[in-house]
């Protein structure tokens, strides 16, 4: 009988779902909901619907019947990290072996393929997370708005609405940034808009997608969002660059890759890349797995807690060709 492993990427917007069997082969995948937040009876109903979701979802993908399957090995990253959620998941479905984990975790394990280095996630907030050789990790950032996740989403926006309010109040630099927010948003003026963004018509994930604006005013050549693009990469490689500190030595070459939709910025990418490559020993790569990359690494993952070792010339993700992984 064949053996199947589950992974899941569990974010602040959506829940992912990935099943593979023992040849290393990708069965199915299903999304559904966010499920970052279990601490209220809302949270907790949103995170079983959402993890349950997308786990019927792939396994109609993979033709299995969800309510029967056992998993042999099965993680789960979530956003937020895994308190509070283990004594969940074991209603929701059966596995040998599950490891429960925060999201960087899995990120780290599709960005490099299972191999050792450094990932900087920059979504709506922003973490750099690391593994070198000897399975030893590190971890810089990824604190939340309030003390930390420089360069993400919402430090972004953030940057963008001050740089707004400062230029519609008389004591800053002139930007287009204020009329593309108020166009975005419908508002009136930077007081109103403002003020929205300390209710639940603009949640944190909403107000982060703002980062995008910026990223077109940038392109536009407006050179107070290029100026906050510029601070968000060189934040993003000091994150970067502090894990490495912590994980290898002194001109040891290490592996830097990234995650998340603010590196969709070209412009930020470059400068973040430039940054890094700054310190000689480090190469600045491309994720192995661009697309579903987190999902991919919670399989990875799963495969590891399931006691899969060595995964036979055999990774195969849809569409592409066979991947050969040691995980």
């Amino acid at each position: 009988m064949s053996r199947y492993f589950l992974g899941v990427d569990g974010g602040q917007s959506s829940t992912t779902a990935m099943i593979g069997d023992e040849t290393g082969r990708v069965l199915g995948i299903g999304r559904g909901g966010p499920c970052n937040h279990v601490g209220t009876a809302e949270g907790r109903a949103k995170f079983i619907n959402a993890v349950q979701s997308s786990l019927r979802a792939a396994c109609l993908h993979a033709g299995l019947d969800a309510s029967s399957i056992r998993f042999t090995g099965a993680c789960l990253g979530f956003s937020g990290g895994p308190a509070d959620k283990t004594s969940i998941l074991v209603e929701i479905f059966a596995s040998d072996r599950t490891m429960v984990t925060d999201d960087a975790v899995i990120a780290l394990a599709g960005a490099t393929g299972g191999e050792p280095g450094i990932v900087v996630i920059a979504g709506t907030g922003s973490i750099a997370f690391g593994r070198n050789a000897g399975g030893r990790t590190a971890r810089a950032g990824g604190w939340g708005y309030l003390f930390g996740d420089e360069g993400g989403g919402f430090w972004i926006a953030r940057q963008a609405l001050r740089a707004a309010l400062a230029w519609e109040e008389g004591w800053g630099d002139a930007t287009s940034l204020r009329a593309r927010l108020l166009d975005h948003t419908a508002t009136r003026n930077m007081n109103d808009l403002l003020h929205r963004c300390y209710t639940p018509e603009f949640p944190r994930p909403r107000v982060a997608g703002f980062s995008v604006l910026v990223n077109h005013a940038a392109e536009d050549g407006d050179p107070v969002a290029l100026e906050i693009l510029d601070t968000a990469a060189r934040e993003l490689a000091l994150l970067s660059i502090a894990v490495y500190g912590q994980l290898f030595e002194a001109a040891e070459p290490a592996r830097v890759t990234y995650s998340g939709g603010v590196f969709g910025s070209r412009i930020l990418l470059a400068r973040f890349r430039h940054c890094v490559a700054s310190e000689s020993s480090i190469r600045v790569t491309p994720p192995v797995f661009p697309l579903h990359g987190a999902a991919i690494g919670a399989l990875l993952e799963a495969y590891r807690a399931g006691g899969l070792t060595q995964v036979i010339q055999s990774f195969r993700y849809p569409g592409t060709e066979p991947f050969s992984l040691t995980v």
